[in-house]
Order: structure tokens, then sequence, then C-alpha cells
């Protein structure tokens, strides 16, 4: 009897091959959305410390030591973005004509899409 030479897969082989190549999809998809995630994380915590930074520049440059409370002082929402609050807190030590007078200024952004609040603090002391 001749011998039949068919060239091929058998089903065994392709069912293998397809659950391979699955595994091999869904990984990708995985860290796929594992590095959207973190993409999408690192901009909005660097639209925070872009919100705290201005508002450290704003401090800085106002003229009147005086008024940094009132103006200053308080909570923002959806500050830089929807969804996220920036809070300046500021702490008086001394008082006017004392010598040491100065004032310490938190600010803080915290919301949905930051892990932990982005905080900085500095201090002003009057002129």
């Amino acid at each position: 009897m001749p011998r039949r030479t068919e060239s091929g897969f058998t089903l065994i082989e392709v069912m293998i091959a397809m659950v391979v190549l699955t595994i091999a999809a869904l990984s990708l998809m995985k860290m796929s959305g594992t590095m959207i995630r973190g993409v999408t994380d690192d901009r909005v915590r660097t639209l925070a410390s872009a919100s705290v930074e201005a508002r450290v520049a704003e401090v800085r440059s106002w003229p009147t030591y005086s008024t940094l409370d009132t103006k200053y002082a308080g909570t923002e929402a959806n500050t830089p973005t929807a969804g996220l609050s920036r809070a300046t807190t500021i702490v008086r030590t001394g008082g006017t004509g004392q010598v040491n007078d100065f004032r310490r200024i938190t600010i803080t952004v915290s919301g949905n899409g930051l892990a932990t609040s982005v905080t900085r603090t500095i201090t002003v002391a009057a002129p």
C-alpha cells in the first residue's frame, strides 16, 4: 500500500496554537490598560503639581503682605481640572511689628485621580 504524504496541522496543534495566541493577546491588552492608566495618573499629578506651583508663585508675588489671608486662604473646587480641589491654608506666627512676623502657607491639591495629594509649604516673612 502506498504511503500518504499529506502536509498540514492536526486539530490539536491548531487548538494549542489558538490558546497560545489568545493568552498572548490577553496579556498585551492587560499591559496596554496598565500603561494607559499610568499615563493618565501622571497627567493628573502633573496638572496638580502645576496648580500648586502656580499658587506658590502668586503668593510670593502678592504685593501686600497684610492681605495674604483674605486673598488666598480657602478652597477652590475643580482647580485645575474637574474633580480636583486646591486648598490654601495660612498660619501666622507673631504679628505686626514683632520680630518673628511670618506666615506659613500650605497649598494642597487633592481629588479624583490622585492617589496622594500634592502639597507644598512655603514661609513668607513680613517685609
